[in-house]
């Protein structure tokens, strides 16, 4: 394996430090050091950037190896206790020889912060670090997990699917973005990026996804900045197609955030009807506005909302779609967010439902009569999906379940889930977690008047 040396060394374990501090987010963190280091080339960003997320990803076990590899070295004389820059290095040492740094590579290092020769072969062993843990506190530590985060996902999807769950999320996301089908389609868009040497194929489970399988900052290419696609998950695609707006129709995004999901909504109305984004933060709106700009969409409208109260424009009972793409956990993306593993706690957690709730109580009188309210998330959790639905349906009985199978199909929507609800998840559709319902307002009865209706 290529090894960090020199200046991108030191800057991968500042990184690390500093995400490690209070676990923000660390694609922020990332971009504001690259920023202050400019002079870096594209294979060092590269490289720092895969070093660092593994480092998060795999705090608990390296913390426990690293303690192991401590124990050892005391047992031989240890002289003094390690200083915090020493045992952050050591971390990374081990993180190096555990993805393929031969042990006579890292000798040296380890002997200058030890000052002792140790045995490194212990540290690549299948059980190094898991000591004496069993069941699934094991299972967590030896996956790099909390253990509560683990004993919830145990729980909700079972032992075998939350392991192979959390294994892939272990691993590097894919770089997928979606096709802007208003300025081209998604074949004249990979015959563009073939221009730029970017090699991208078709997607399996989304009609407008795209899968880059050359490794280049996306954000770069003359394709973005023309606005042909945007980077977009294929599991968040899905969502925005299980939206599914009619021609020419009315839809509301009612927690637009910058806007990924109410692009490909404006995109899937051909650039007509009316597409209203609603969110609190006016930063990320006027994020959304830009975007649009770029897209060539000009059916899109973003309102900043005030306290829950809405805009005039959110008229009830006018709009044929109603998504609430809600807060949550965000479970479903931990291969993109590796550190919100070590931000969550259970309390956190346990908020959550009580303002999707909320959310979906305050934008359903906006669905039209025979229009449809979808709730979605990016997590992983029945309390936060599925239970937050039944509970919804308990204030609002009449709203109705519609099926995906109606809509894509039994086939498909038992490939996206369970013929019910769009459920897919990162070890078995390769995309990130996310969930969604569709909820149906029916048209009201005509009443009967003198035994005709």
């Amino acid at each position: 394996m290529r090894r960090l040396g020199g200046q991108a060394r030191a800057l991968a374990l500042q990184i690390a430090a500093e995400a490690r501090a209070e676990w923000g987010f660390l694609t922020d963190i990332m971009a504001s050091a690259f920023r202050a280091n400019r002079q870096l080339g594209s294979g060092d960003r590269r490289l720092i950037s895969e070093t660092v997320y593994g480092l998060v990803r795999w705090e608990r076990r390296l913390e426990a190896v690293v303690d192991e590899l401590l124990a050892l070295a005391q047992g031989r004389g240890l002289p003094e206790a390690l200083s915090p820059a020493g045992r952050q290095e050591l971390k990374l040492i081990v993180y190096e020889l555990r993805n393929g740094l031969p042990a006579e590579a890292a000798k040296a290092d380890v002997r200058r912060i030890l000052r002792r020769d140790v045995d490194l072969t212990t540290v690549t062993a299948d059980d190094a670090g898991l000591g004496h843990s069993a069941g699934i506190d094991r299972a967590a530590l030896r996956l790099s997990y909390p253990t509560w985060m683990m004993d919830r996902l145990v729980t909700d999807l079972g032992e075998t699917a939350a392991l192979a769950l959390t294994a892939a999320m272990n691993t590097r996301a894919p770089l997928t973005v979606r096709s802007n089908g208003v300025k081209a389609s998604r074949e004249e868009l990979v015959a563009r990026l073939a221009e730029e040497g970017v090699v991208a194929r078709p997607t399996e489970l989304s009609p407008t996804g795209l899968l880059f399988e050359t490794r280049v900052n996306a954000f770069g290419l003359s394709a973005f900045r023309d606005g042909l696609f945007e980077v977009m998950d294929e599991g968040s695609q899905l969502v925005a197609e299980a939206v599914a707006p009619p021609p020419g129709g009315r839809v509301v995004d009612a927690c637009a955030g910058a806007g990924g999901k109410t692009l490909a909504l404006a995109a899937l109305l051909d650039g007509q009807g009316r597409m209203l984004a609603l969110d609190s933060n006016g930063k990320k709106l006027e994020e959304l506005r830009r975007r649009s700009r770029r897209a060539g969409l000009t059916n899109v409208a973003a309102r900043e909302v005030h306290g829950g109260e809405l805009p005039a424009e959110a008229k009830r009972g006018a709009w044929d779609r109603v998504l609430v793409d809600a807060p949550c956990s965000g479970l479903g993306t931990l291969r993109r967010n590796p550190e919100a593993r070590w931000r969550l706690a259970p309390k956190t957690i346990d908020g959550f439902p009580a303002q999707q709730l909320s959310l979906m109580v305050t934008y359903a009188p906006l669905v039209a009569p025979g229009g449809r309210l979808i709730y979605a998330t990016c997590t992983l959790l029945r309390r936060e999906n599925e239970e937050v639905v039944e509970r919804f349906l308990a204030e609002r009985p009449d709203f109705v379940i519609m099926p995906l199978k109606e809509i894509w199909g039994k086939e498909r929507a038992l490939r996206l889930g369970d013929g019910t609800y769009l459920k897919v998840y990162p070890h078995s559709h390769g995309t990130d977690g996310f969930f969604a319902a569709v909820l149906r307002l029916p048209p009201p009865k005509l009443i009967s008047v003198g035994g005709e209706k």
